[in-house]
């Protein structure tokens, strides 16, 4: 396993606040994440069993996957989940130049918008002040957490959101066995946590496990799924 920890250790989300780690709340809300598709079958299949327990949630779009697979972008658009900037080729801050990396994240940001875009200009406005049915927000996840200061400050003062994590599933990770996955969560979630998924075919055998079953073991605590 990585030396990243599975739960995101207080002291780090204190040395950088401008970073959202988690919402604080009271209410039993859990804001499940998913990053780098969108994805041919894994992504659908997500979107199936989020319906299954009328759970939202935030999907961390790859620009290049977007191009590639624009059908299934619209089709977690259009079931009412929120979506973020991951980059357009999924690049590491950390070995890449703040003006290419700013490129980079506007260039998937083009794509986010232009796809969400057509789909309000296919459907009618929701409202006679022309609000469209689907909004776009500026939340941006950098790829492995990598991001230089210079950048998420540039990045801010676009108007984007750095969303990180509270806990990591560790998915993606193969030495991890998916009961292992299922435990990282479970024994590190609270109320406000942001959880985060992949739905990649890198993170599917895992993720396919890991999630149907932490949807059914926090909605029998009467806990919802929120999108951010």
């Amino acid at each position: 396993m990585s030396l990243v920890p599975v739960k995101t250790p207080l002291v780090v989300k204190k040395m950088f606040p401008n970073y959202i780690w988690d919402l604080a709340t009271n209410e039993k809300t859990i804001y499940l994440t998913f990053d780098d598709g969108p994805t041919p079958e894994i992504t659908d299949w997500v979107l199936d069993v989020l319906n299954q327990f009328n759970a939202k949630a935030t999907f961390f779009c790859i620009g290049n996957n977007i191009e590639k697979h624009p059908e299934i972008f619209q089709n977690i658009v259009t079931q009412g989940h929120v979506i973020g900037n991951h980059t357009h080729n999924h690049i590491k801050g950390w070995k890449t130049k703040t003006k290419d990396y700013i490129e980079n994240v506007s260039k998937a940001q083009n794509e986010i918008d232009n796809q969400v875009n057509s789909l309000n200009n296919s459907e009618t406005e929701t409202s006679i002040t022309g609000i469209k049915k689907y909004p776009i927000k500026n939340l941006f996840r950098p790829p492995y957490g990598r991001i230089k200061p210079k950048q998420a400050n540039k990045l801010m003062q676009l108007g984007y959101q750095i969303i990180m994590w509270d806990v990591l599933s560790f998915d993606w990770d193969h030495d991890v066995a998916k009961e292992k996955c299922f435990e990282n969560v479970i024994e590190n979630t609270v109320n406000g946590s942001i959880i985060v998924f992949h739905d990649s075919l890198k993170a599917s055998e895992n993720m396919r496990y890991v999630l149907p079953k932490t949807l059914d073991y926090y909605s029998k605590q009467g806990f919802t799924f929120k999108s951010l």
